[in-house]
């Protein structure tokens, strides 16, 4: 469906052009389609099990039945500045000099990077939702695509779209 993959470049440009914390960048954007969708979908089931994990069967049933997925996040994303702690420092300098901890994703990250990739989001789904295409937010995409090196982002979420006669995202 070609459609929808105009309505991911254009959930792309609002993630882009979505404001930022002093106007600095650091959220990227990816468009997965055809048939990588289905291998991410089937790498989410397999990981669910080889991890123990609960949900990402479900979750990757729901990327295999999307038609595209929108990775959206953050990568090398510097501190504001602001020394809010609102990231668990009492200064930029702190959080800037902390020990790096990866698991699923890669931290700490400021606060204000991730409000930055938060707002990203909601201008994507919003537009998605403009155009009348189902689609959820789930961070178990994000987890998958940097374990399997689709990104080598600090912090992903992935957003599935799907055009069909009833949401699949919320019978599940």
């Amino acid at each position: 469906m070609q459609s929808i993959e105009v309505v991911a470049q254009m959930m792309e440009i609002a993630a882009i052009t979505a404001p930022k914390t002093k106007g600095e960048n650091y959220v990227q954007v990816k468009i997965l389609l055809g048939e990588d969708v289905r291998t991410l979908g089937e790498k989410m089931i397999a990981f669910g099990k080889e991890h123990h994990r609960t949900n990402f069967d479900r979750d990757g049933r729901n990327v295999m039945n999307s038609q595209a997925v929108v990775l959206i996040g953050v990568k090398d994303a510097k501190p504001a500045g602001l020394n809010c702690s609102a990231c668990g420092y009492a200064t930029c300098t702190e959080l800037e000099e902390a020990p790096s901890v990866e698991e699923e994703f890669k931290g700490p990250i400021c606060a204000y990077r991730l409000l930055d990739m938060g707002i990203a989001l909601g201008s994507a789904v919003k537009t998605a939702s403009l155009f009348n295409v189902d689609n959820r937010i789930m961070y178990r995409i994000g987890t998958v695509a940097r374990a399997n090196g689709l990104v080598d982002w600090d912090f992903v979420m992935g957003v599935p779209l799907s055009v069909s006669g009833k949401s699949i995202y919320f019978d599940r």
